[in-house]
């Protein structure tokens, strides 16, 4: 465990908890204002988190080489979440425009 330095540790940590309690409180605000669609972010936030735990776990393990398809599974996680997030987007975006 000693390829990154502890501050960065705590950076990468604390960014996974901070994605997770972002996961939680649009779910929250989802239930508050009835306005479920918003869910939908949330579901499509998780592949991003996977992302971030793909990345922690290979580089606890010291990126070690057998563990290298972490970075790929990283790679395509961040671009289905990017996708996920864009459509989550999009389809509050609609929703809100039927509704008026």
């Amino acid at each position: 465990m000693n390829v990154l330095s502890i501050p960065t540790w705590i950076v990468h940590v604390s960014s996974v908890i901070e994605w997770l309690a972002a996961i939680w409180l649009v779910w929250t605000y989802a239930d508050v204002t009835k306005n479920y669609h918003w869910r939908w972010l949330s579901w499509g936030m998780l592949p991003a988190l996977v992302s971030a735990m793909c990345a922690c776990t290979w580089h606890f393990f010291d990126n070690l080489e057998s563990l290298v398809w972490l970075v790929t599974l990283q790679a395509a996680m961040t671009v289905v979440g990017n996708c996920t997030l864009c459509l989550a987007a999009w389809w509050i975006w609609r929703s809100s425009r039927i509704v008026q």
